[in-house]
């Protein structure tokens, strides 16, 4: 991919995003009538910061992310990224970074909360899927999506308020699913681009599948592996739900670098009274992606 002097227009996370750098994962516009977010990219000999470690740097309305050998990004007052990265560095890469790590941190600035999950809408409201790493976001979101259901983020999930109710908007159009998933759904591999660094992960495009409008987000399922033999479901006690927000706050750890605690603490506290919040365990094997999606289904309904 060329960095050109072109500039490509994209609408995103909510933002009216401006780039020198295509994207084609993202919806893209002929032109912009606002803007919200400008990504400049340029390549270099060397990196200004030449640590062999990766760096998150919080430097007042300024946080560089450092990747050692590959590329230095700034964001700046949530309204820019700026990067600098070595001629021998893959885009796809970059992209990778961009999307994921650098967004969050954009979100974060503009105090959007970042939820690391999938997200689905059913009946006129956004549920959301957060779990750890393996839990099976991203499979269950592909089980709603095969009955009808419309993805509206897959990744990163961006809450705010509105009117003092906790709404999300839309990220892009793709899904993110390992060789399992494939398998699982019956899908065949070939067509979809891997995901930088990992061969069994796929870009998926789901355009006829995603919901693009913002909408009120109506609860959060966490989904946990546990050794026990059937999938169980379990409403998460009030005070738990402060842990749940903060655990599957997309990389957390800048909270405490960024100096937002009391922020996301404030946020937390307008969230948790106006959504559901489930716990569902399932057992380590095996496949029960269809049980625990009715079983969402029932628990929604049964609060309706």
């Amino acid at each position: 991919m060329l960095i050109t002097k072109q500039e490509f227009y994209y609408w995103a996370f909510g933002l009216y995003i401006k780039s020198n750098i295509q994207m084609e994962e993202l919806p893209r516009l002929q032109e912009l009538t606002n803007l919200d977010l400008e990504i400049n990219i340029k390549k270099v000999q060397s990196l200004t910061i030449s640590s062999s470690e990766y760096e998150f740097i919080n430097d007042g309305d300024t946080v560089i992310f450092h990747v050692p050998e590959v590329v230095t990004f700034y964001m700046d007052y949530g309204k820019t990224i700026n990067a600098e990265c070595l001629q021998s560095s893959d885009m796809q890469l970059i992209k990778l970074y961009i999307l994921g790590t650098c967004m969050g941190i954009i979100l974060l600035q503009r105090e959007i909360l970042p939820l690391h999950g999938s997200l689905i809408e059913i009946n006129g409201k956004a549920y959301a899927f957060v779990g750890h790493s393996g839990a099976g976001k991203s499979t269950l979101a592909s089980s709603f999506i095969n009955q009808g259901y419309k993805l509206v983020s897959d990744d990163l999930i961006a809450v705010t308020l509105k009117d003092g109710q906790p709404w999300v908007v839309p990220s892009y159009p793709q899904q993110k699913l390992w060789q399992e998933s494939l398998n699982i759904f019956g899908m065949e591999r070939s067509g979809y681009d891997s995901i930088y660094g990992r061969e069994e992960k796929y870009c998926i495009p789901i355009n006829s599948h995603f919901y693009s409008e913002p909408l009120p987000l109506g609860g959060i399922f966490e989904l946990v592996k546990a050794d026990q033999t059937a999938v169980e479901i379990r409403s998460i006690p009030s005070l738990n739900r402060f842990h749940l927000l903060f655990t599957h706050t997309y990389r957390n750890f800048l909270l405490h670098k960024l100096n937002i605690m009391d922020w996301h603490f404030s946020l937390s506290t307008e969230i948790i009274p106006n959504i559901i919040t489930y716990q569902i365990q399932r057992p380590i094997v095996g496949v029960t992606v269809g049980e625990i999606t009715e079983l969402i289904l029932k628990t929604i309904k049964s609060g309706e």
